[in-house]
Order: structure tokens, then C-alpha cells, then sequence
């Protein structure tokens, strides 16, 4: 392959608008198509981005020889379709979290990449944060000790009637997959699939979650507690508590600029990314990694790798498990 990746945007909302932005950016890309279920959507679009090819379905742009790498932005309920569709069709995949509905749902994704031999990875953008990574390592290097507590928080109160897409649960709709997702993946990132789950949520009269608590627990003696809220606004604020320190992220834990490092026996550290390039939301850096791996020949990412998808799913599944809610594809 080509120095350059070119890449096919499959659908047309604020989440595709702000990657394309990304991908526009970098000198190593290049989107060439967009897709919709609409002409005027698809066309609208590649107007304002400079995109050379609009489709008016999903099936178009999986088809276009052009396109190595089919980025999903649809609602996480439409994940399993449209990213089946683009690896049937050999194309390379980034599906924006949540994976998708279920494991089950997420398991047929990964095994039908797997038998195509083409490259899947879940949008997870925090993973491949340069601080997030840096934060990964220095905990693994015992930086703050043995982890005994992760905490962590996605929240806030919208205007949300009941035929808003997050209050249907033919959507998916709820906290848990549109927030709860973060601070469940980033406990994942630090500490594995636990080996307990306990939850706790207020539901909506539609049966889906508007505020969601969660305690995970690992037999290593570590416990995870998480919240998500469409109810509520959350400082999006994350902790790592060790047997010799502490981090502390105090927003925007899910794509931070920095943390402050707290070290037994030493005064608190402040690590930041540095000026980080302009008018670029963050979501380069998962963009980067896809390419990266794409050009290697490599299938999956060791940054957010295929295994820790599906126990993130299975985690997802658990608490909607305990608090009750099920969606139509569950049955």
C-alpha cells in the first residue's frame, strides 16, 4: 500500500464531521468517499469537506476500489450491519464504540475479519491518547504500586424527549453505550476484564438507563467505580489509586491533555501532552493507528486490541444485565 490511506466516511453525522476534519489534516490521508442512507445527506457532506464521491448507500461506498479503510459513524445499533458490510467486501474497518449492541453482535464482527483478513478496530480514542499511553505505562512500570482503585465518571443533563434516539431502546439507547462505555474501557485499560460486576440504575419509562453506577471487582483485590448519566452533568473526571500514589485526570479524562501524578514521599507531578496541533479534536491519533497498522499488515491493534473489545462488550452486557435493560436484538 501507498504512503497515503485513503479512506471512506460511512455516514454523515457531528462524530464523522469532526473525524473527516481530523483525517483532512493529516498529510498521509485522504477521504475519497461518503456514505449515507440519503443522496442529498452524502452529497451535502463531501460539499463541505472537499470529498470527491457522495453515495446514497452504504453499499456504493463499500464497492468504491478506492476505499482501503471504511470509518463507521453510524448509531452503535447499526454497527454490526454496516461494519459487516465493509469487511464482506474486504475493506479494512474503524467502528466507532460502542463496538456494538452485545458481544454476540461484536463477536460475529471480529471472527468475520478474522476469516476475511482484513483490519478491524473499535474508534476507542483514548487508548491511543499520547497521554492516556503515557499514564498506561507509568503504572505498569509501579509507578503508583499495585492498583486498588480506578474511578471514573461520563455525564450530563440533556433535554432528551422520549423520541430522542438515546431514550430508544431499538437504538441502543441509554448512558451505559454512549457514555458508560469510556469509563468502563479505560478500568479495562488499566486492570483487565473484572471478575465481578455489580450495577445500579435509574431507568427511563422506555427501559433504557439514564443513570447508571457500577462496581466492578478483581480477585487481584482491586474494585472499579464507574458512573454514566444522561441525567446529570458529570465532571468526566477519572482517579487511579495505587498502594504508593495516586493520578488524578480532573476532566475530560477520555481524551486528557494531562495528569497529575501524586507519589508518596514527593510533591505532585504534572504531565501534559504539550501543545498538541491546531483546531484537531484528538481523534488523529486513532486515524494515525489504523493507518500505522494498515501499511504493517497487521489485522488488529495492539492498542486497542481485538480481545479487549469483546470483554469491554461482555462487561457492557453484564451491567445491563443487572439493572434491567435489554434491547429488541438481545432476544
Amino acid at each position: 500500500m501507498s504512503r497515503t490511506v485513503r479512506w471512506g466516511v460511512l455516514a454523515t453525522g457531528g462524530i464523522a464531521a469532526t473525524f473527516t476534519a481530523d483525517l483532512k489534516a493529516m498529510p498521509d490521508a485522504e477521504v475519497v468517499a461518503v456514505a449515507s442512507r440519503t443522496d442529498a445527506s452524502a452529497r451535502a457532506f463531501a460539499e463541505r469537506f472537499g470529498i470527491p464521491r457522495a453515495y446514497g448507500d452504504w453499499a456504493g461506498l463499500v464497492a468504491d476500489d478506492e476505499v482501503d479503510v471504511v470509518y463507521v459513524a453510524t448509531p452503535h445499533s447499526a454497527h454490526r450491519e454496516a461494519a459487516a458490510l465493509a469487511l464482506e467486501a474486504g475493506k479494512h474497518v474503524l467502528c466507532e464504540k460502542a463496538f456494538t449492541l452485545n458481544e454476540r453482535e461484536a463477536r460475529e464482527l471480529v471472527k468475520l475479519a478474522r476469516d476475511r483478513g482484513v483490519f478491524l478496530m473499535e474508534a476507542m480514542w483514548t487508548y491511543c491518547n499520547p497521554v492516556v499511553r503515557r499514564l498506561t505505562e507509568l503504572v505498569r512500570d509501579g509507578a503508583i504500586g499495585e492498583i486498588r482503585t480506578v474511578q471514573a465518571d461520563f455525564g450530563f443533563a440533556g433535554d432528551l424527549g422520549p423520541d430522542h434516539r438515546l431514550r430508544d431502546p431499538r437504538l441502543g439507547g441509554g448512558a451505559l453505550l454512549d457514555l458508560g462505555v469510556y469509563p468502563v474501557s479505560f478500568a479495562h485499560l488499566l486492570l483487565g476484564e473484572p471478575d465481578r460486576v455489580q450495577a445500579d440504575a435509574l431507568l427511563s419509562p422506555e427501559g433504557v438507563d439514564l443513570n447508571t453506577g457500577m462496581l466492578l471487582g478483581w480477585d487481584s483485590g482491586a474494585t472499579a467505580l464507574l458512573s454514566c448519566s444522561i441525567v446529570g452533568h458529570h465532571p468526566t473526571a477519572a482517579t487511579v489509586i495505587g498502594t504508593g500514589g495516586r493520578i488524578d485526570i480532573p476532566h475530560s479524562f477520555f481524551h486528557p491533555q494531562g495528569f497529575v501524578l501524586h507519589r508518596a514521599g514527593a510533591e505532585p507531578e504534572e504531565i501534559t501532552s504539550g501543545p498538541g496541533p491546531q483546531g484537531l479534536s484528538g481523534m488523529q491519533y486513532e486515524a494515525a493507528e489504523v493507518m500505522r497498522a494498515v501499511r504493517a499488515g497487521e489485522t488488529e491493534s495492539p492498542l486497542v486490541p481485538l480481545e479487549g473489545s469483546l470483554a469491554v462488550m461482555r462487561t457492557l452486557d453484564a451491567v445491563r444485565d443487572r439493572v434491567g435493560v435489554r434491547y429488541p436484538v438481545d432476544a
